[in-house]
């Protein structure tokens, strides 16, 4: 954790309306929110409260990232707390330069903190799984050990339509359905095996390997990382009332032309 302390942070006027908590309140309010014993055993110690700024938290922003982009509009913005998915600390760090020195830079002589949470919302209620089979308007849903499954009632059209990304099927998923989802990356032999003992016809994550599509006993749909997380993170931030950065990354997708030979 860093912590960082200057004497020349900017006056900020409450607004009326507005609650200002210190760092101990917010801290018990996201231990609430995404509890920490939630979390996976390789994620400890890269969630909570991962910069530490010099500020009482009034303006909250929240985003899937901490890419350069983000960081400009919190701090733009006079934000005084950041929540974000992905830690921008992945790394133990031995050193503060390079690309890492340029990134923490604004945060640091801004006085902003960054709060992370990561699997232990995907595992929290409301979180990121729930979000996202919510948005995709299923019912009945049961949870995996990590992620759900549920009754879907779209195509893989309407999926990537509700995404706003590409959808890539491997095998020929039979949906509407009975759907297996998990945000991020998450196609593992194991969920996918448990997915299909709870009856789902098919799996939607992101970051697919090539040999786990081949061995799959389920269709499978691949989006992107970000249209599968990103939901979960604007959602909380509209529930409490944060502001949302959206920052996705540019993807296109090449299909070959027709040979003139149809």
């Amino acid at each position: 954790m860093f912590r960082i302390t200057h004497s020349n942070k900017p006056l900020i006027i409450p607004r009326a309306h507005t609650i200002v908590m210190d760092i101990s309140q917010f801290l018990a309010l996201m231990e609430d929110i995404a509890p920490p014993g939630l979390a996976e055993e390789w994620d400890l110690g890269r969630i909570g409260l991962v910069v530490e700024g010099d500020r009482d938290i009034e303006r909250i922003s929240c985003a899937l990232d901490a890419t350069p982009a983000v960081l400009r509009e919190a701090v733009g913005s006079g934000s005084d707390m950041l929540v974000v998915h992905h830690t921008p600390l992945w790394t133990p760090v031995t050193s503060v330069a390079g690309a890492l020195a340029s990134l923490l830079r604004p945060v640091l002589s801004s006085g902003m903190h960054i709060y992370v949470i990561h699997s232990n919302f995907d595992h929290a209620p409301g979180g990121i799984n729930d979000a996202l089979a919510k948005l995709l308007r299923m019912e009945n849903v049961q949870p995996l050990s990590l992620g759900v499954v549920g009754d879907c009632p779209l195509s893989p059209l309407d999926i990537a339509g509700i995404l706003d990304c590409p959808v890539v099927t491997w095998g020929n998923p039979d949906l509407p359905g009975r759907l297996a989802l998990a945000g991020g990356s998450a196609f593992s032999p194991d969920l996918i095996s448990e997915a299909a003992r709870k009856g789902a016809r098919a799996f939607l994550s992101a970051d697919l390997k090539h040999s786990v599509a081949r061995e799959s006993p389920l269709p499978l749909l691949e989006a992107t990382h970000y249209a599968l997380e990103s939901p979960g993170m604007r959602a909380l931030a509209e529930r409490m009332g944060w502001t949302y950065i959206d920052d996705p990354p540019v993807v296109r997708t090449w299909n070959p032309t027709s040979s003139g030979n149809d």
